[in-house]
Order: C-alpha cells, then structure tokens, then sequence
C-alpha cells in the first residue's frame, strides 16, 4: 500500500502541471471506494492548477475554487503519458488530461478514490487527520504527550491517522527498529527520550525514504515511471527468518492491530 513517502514521490513527480490548465478530465470507472461524483468532469474543464501538494497520504490538486483529492488506496498509482499515446492498461479508472500529457490513474484494487471539494479542511476525510510527521510541531513533546495517555502499544499508536499521518506499516516498523523500542511496548510506558529517539527515527526513515524513491514491493511505481529503491534499505520489515543487520539475532513476525510486524527482539526491547 502506498504510504507517505510514495505518496510524497508521487506529488513531487507530478509537481511539473503546476500552472498548466486542466483540459479535461476523463473517468473510465466512477465504482471506486467512493463512487465518483458526476460533477467532476464539468466543474474542473479547462481550470488552472494552482498548486499540487499532500496532506497525509492524499495528492491535492488545488484549483480557483475547488481541490481536487486523489488517494491511492491499496494498489493505486499515477503514471504521465503523452496524449499521442494511446496506451492503455487494464484498471485505468480515469486520466487528467494537460496540452502534450496526461496523468492516469490505475487502481488494479479500486480501493483508491477521487473527491472534489470546496473547503478542504472541513472534509470529512481531512478534518479528523493527525498531525504530519515531518512538520515542526511532531517531536518528542508531542509523542510524549499522546503516549503517556495511551494503553496501546506503540506500534497501533503510531498508525493512527487521528494522532499521526502517514507513518504505515512498513515506516513504523522500521522506525521502531531504529530507535530501538519493541513495537508491543505500551505507549504510556515510553520515556521522554524514548519518543525523543522515536520521532527523529521516524523523520530519518521517511525522509530517506522519500529520497529514494519510497518502497516499491508489489504495485507502487512512481508517475515518472521509477520504483522506490527504499526496499533494498529495510532492515526488519518482510524479513522474518533472516539475520538482523545489528546484532545477527534472527528477524521474527508477529500480527499487532491485524498488520504483520517485524522485529528485532534482542535489539528492540
């Protein structure tokens, strides 16, 4: 599943149509997560994109007077193409038609989603977000503060959108392998350095991450076409059976909150 960091590539690949005028929009399949909205076609027909950002694991395209929000879902991705090509692949759902390209989108799962919206912040789908990992205000303070009130462990607390976005599976786990802290630790049992060594794990992982590209394991390609290479940097996650980088101690699995973890038990503790 597409997480932050592929999410973050993806709006920096597609950053080029800023200033460029939306031609027309062209929605193959309306039967994703949500069905999407008949208007949509109309009210963005040749509008100017003014900017192109990311709120969580969202891509905003903002508009004059709409924003339009594309989420990947399980197995989404974009990809540009120039309007003379007429290549077309199975479970493209809709295209963002420019003057020489294009941005399709494809979803082999349907699990992704396209809204248009007016006010952004008051959707219901953004209003109840977290806090962004990579933002000045996420620090050992604020992961202290909702840590100490929270009996889940770590690793639950770290996925949930209301508290922090876009830290999923693979990131926490590999987050938590690098500061050391067992992903079963109760929350409220961290220390301040603890979440201090935690949050600059997190921002360390994922800014990495986004350096090379995020994690391609199945379907995530970036929309200029290239994988994420981040997978060749993991240290723990889908390694189990396999010898820790650190200490040689074999990397186990286990299920928290219905998502396989991986672990160092020596390391992590």
């Amino acid at each position: 599943m597409p997480e932050l960091p592929e999410v973050e590539t993806t709006v920096r690949a597609i950053n080029k149509f800023e200033n460029k005028k939306l031609i027309k929009v062209v929605i193959h399949n309306r039967n994703l997560r949500w069905k999407v909205d008949k208007s949509v076609e109309e009210k963005i027909r040749n509008k100017k994109i003014v900017k192109i950002s990311r709120r969580a694991k969202y891509i905003l395209i903002q508009l004059k007077d709409f924003c339009l929000m594309l989420h990947l879902g399980m197995s989404g991705n974009l990809r540009i193409q120039k309007n003379s090509n007429n290549f077309f692949k199975k479970h493209d759902h809709a295209e963002f038609v420019f003057k020489d390209e294009k941005v399709v989108f494809n979803d082999v799962r349907r699990f992704g989603s396209i809204h248009l919206t007016k006010n952004l912040n008051e959707h219901k789908l953004i209003k109840n977000l977290g806090i962004e990992p990579l933002s000045k205000k996420f620090d050992a303070n604020y992961l202290y503060k909702i840590c100490r009130n929270s009996n889940l462990e770590i690793k639950k607390l770290l996925m949930d959108q209301t508290k922090i976005v876009g830290v999923g599976n693979i990131y926490a786990s590999e987050s938590l392998f690098l500061s050391k802290v067992s992903p079963e630790r109760i929350s409220m049992k961290l220390s301040i350095k603890d979440c201090a060594d935690l949050s600059n794990s997190i921002k360390k992982v994922l800014n990495e991450a986004i350096k090379m590209g995020g994690t391609t394991l199945k379907d995530f390609y970036s929309a200029d076409g290239n994988q994420g290479y981040f997978k060749i940097k993991l240290n723990v996650y889908g390694r189990n059976g396999e010898s820790c980088n650190n200490c040689k101690n074999i990397i186990i699995k286990k299920t928290i909150g219905q998502r396989a973890t991986f672990m160092c038990s020596k390391c992590q503790n």
